[in-house]
């Protein structure tokens, strides 16, 4: 049978336009839905990087904040041969590093310690110490025994003293059935202006006691690209009862040897933490009008379009209560 021309015919002109118009309504609304969630994705990705590091700094200081003054088997600093004393940094001649200054290291009576909105640290902040932030250094011991190492500071300690050495031999005051011994640990955390693995990126830092070359040497570790900055006070205990009385910057006067407003019964027993967090790249679509005041600092309102976010957490000291 042979099809008449009528039914042969295609689409007319009206019928074409008519269905491109649809096509292109459709396409534009996929593209649409498409940058939206590309962009949510974005900023979905961008609010979990910046409460991952958060997260990771805050979690990393607490842990040696909850140790501090935990000096093996006795958490009482002043009850440890060998510290520093005011005015004689190195009673033993042990080969302590001093290029953070010469009571960096063996400090014991004083657990915790810091500077408010400053860095001057003898030891220089690599890539620059970021402007009104906090450092604070904190002073324990490994929390598990370990072997003698003649290349470490160490802690040989029982219920009632302790003593700093560094051989491979139990110091004579104590037996080795009896004590135990642990690696000292000292860190300063603190913020730098610009990160090496993230450049023109801030980032927290870490100086730790460790071992280079067979000796105690100080090593100074990125820790947190993205932090921006720190700040902590410390809760002061001033009349023996095992509560906080007032909270203080980390170089309060009272806390802070030698000085005449020095309370030499005071105790440090929590610490209270702030970060500052920002993401690596910015955000064209971000306006930020959140005025960030950690601590006793006011940073303003930021003139850019990085993410941010203020983190805070009081943390118990559990070695130096009574």
């Amino acid at each position: 049978m042979i099809k008449s021309a009528h039914n042969q015919r295609g689409m007319t002109l009206i019928e074409l336009l008519v269905a491109m118009a649809i096509g292109s309504f459709l396409m534009i609304g996929t593209v649409q839905v498409y940058n939206q969630s590309r962009e949510a994705f974005v900023v979905n990705e961008s609010i979990a990087r910046v409460q991952e590091t958060a997260q990771f700094a805050i979690d990393t200081i607490e842990f040696d904040l909850r140790m501090a003054s935990n000096y093996g088997r006795n958490s009482r600093g002043l009850a440890v041969e060998g510290r520093s004393l005011p005015g004689d940094a190195d009673p033993n001649n042990l080969d302590a590093p001093a290029n953070c200054g010469a009571r960096w290291a063996l400090d014991l009576g004083r657990p915790v310690e810091g500077e408010n909105n400053t860095y001057t640290l003898a030891c220089g902040a690599t890539g620059g110490a970021q402007p009104n932030s906090d450092n604070v250094t904190v002073r324990r011991a490994t929390v598990q025994p370990t072997v003698l190492d003649k290349d470490r500071l160490q802690i040989q300690s029982t219920r009632i003293q302790g003593e700093i050495f560094q051989d491979d031999n139990v110091p004579t005051a104590f037996n080795a059935a009896t004590s135990a011994t642990h690696d000292l640990i000292v860190n300063t955390y603190y913020v730098a202006a610009d990160s090496e693995l993230i450049p023109g990126v801030p980032t927290l830092r870490r100086k730790s006691l460790g071992v280079q070359g067979g000796n105690p040497a100080i090593i100074d570790e990125e820790v947190a690209p993205g932090v921006e900055n720190l700040q902590i006070q410390l809760g002061v205990d001033v009349d023996g009862d095992n509560s906080v009385d007032r909270y203080v910057n980390p170089d309060d006067v009272i806390i802070t040897p030698g000085n005449p407003a020095f309370i030499p019964a005071a105790r440090i027993i929590t610490a209270r933490l702030w970060l500052v967090v920002r993401s690596i790249d910015p955000e064209v679509t971000l306006t930020d009008t959140q005025d960030y005041e950690p601590g006793d600092v006011d940073l303003g309102v930021p003139a850019d379009q990085f993410r941010r976010m203020q983190v805070s957490k009081t943390i118990l000291l559990r070695n130096t209560r009574t």
